[in-house]
């Protein structure tokens, strides 16, 4: 068992978290109507020349949704090492938060995720905003602090800790059954919450909505680029396939933004 062997290879942890990133899928699937982007075909299946490190990214749009990106990348059988992300970007047409999860196995075998609502609009000054949708996070927030299972996990990059909102759950643990179905749990919540205020959101005013869109791709386009793991990446996939990623993560190859 994994919690027996935290040193074994993390193939069947990483599975499970990708399995988990495709439960998230559906019920996003089961909700809103979605259709493949085909700006990003050719990067549905990539490796290294020698194959030991191999990914896929799929992106989708549709009516309520911009942009959703859903991938994975690493080698779990040699390193130890695997990411994966499901992110929804939403239309201007409301302006409930964004949507983030990532989820991976580290080299030291333990486990990564990063579960968090992107704010679109300045949460210092927009108090009515920071109440509504990161308040009811903030007792769970709290709680993973104590929580004795877990390490904070704290980007070394200060953009990334600026992109990440106050209520953001970001945190690695050994490779347990107990941390995998903390983490399960904690998506799905976070998921469903989500979801309802999808469902409850008014509209924005239709001379908001222009800005707001720009805002949305400005900050889609530099959280890409400015990634720290881009540089691993392109040590590893050389620097034309890792831009054509970046550039896939925000949509910088659609023919109509």
């Amino acid at each position: 068992m994994l919690e027996q062997q935290p040193n074994v290879n993390s193939t069947t942890l990483s599975e499970q978290l990708w399995g988990l990133t495709n439960e998230l899928r559906q019920k996003i699937d089961a909700r809103f109507e979605l259709h493949p982007d085909p700006s990003v075909e050719n990067l549905q299946q990539y490796s290294t020349l020698d194959g030991n490190m191999k990914g896929s990214l799929t992106a989708f749009s549709g009516k309520d949704i911009d942009w959703l990106v859903h991938s994975r990348l690493g080698n779990s059988e040699k390193s130890n090492f695997s990411t994966m992300r499901l992110t929804t970007w939403l239309k201007s047409h409301i302006q409930v938060p964004h949507l983030a999860f990532e989820f991976g196995t580290l080299p030291n075998g333990n486990i990564l995720f990063y579960v968090d609502y992107i704010a679109r609009t300045e949460l210092l000054t927009d108090l009515a905003y920071l109440d509504r949708y990161y308040e009811p996070v903030n007792p769970t927030f709290l709680k993973l602090q104590e929580d004795s299972r877990l390490k904070v996990f704290t980007s070394k990059s200060a953009y990334i800790r600026l992109f990440q909102s106050p209520v953001s759950l970001c945190y690695t643990g050994a490779p347990t059954f107990e941390t995998l179905e903390l983490t399960r749990a904690l998506a799905h919540e976070t998921l469903d919450r989500w979801l309802t205020w999808v469902d409850a959101a008014e509209p924005v005013p239709e001379d908001a909505r222009e800005a707001l869109a720009a805002r949305d791709l400005e900050l889609r386009r530099i959280s890409a680029e400015r990634d720290p793991g881009n540089k691993f990446a392109a040590q590893i996939f050389g620097s034309e396939l890792t831009d054509k990623l970046v550039r896939s993560l925000w949509g910088g190859d659609r023919i109509n933004h």
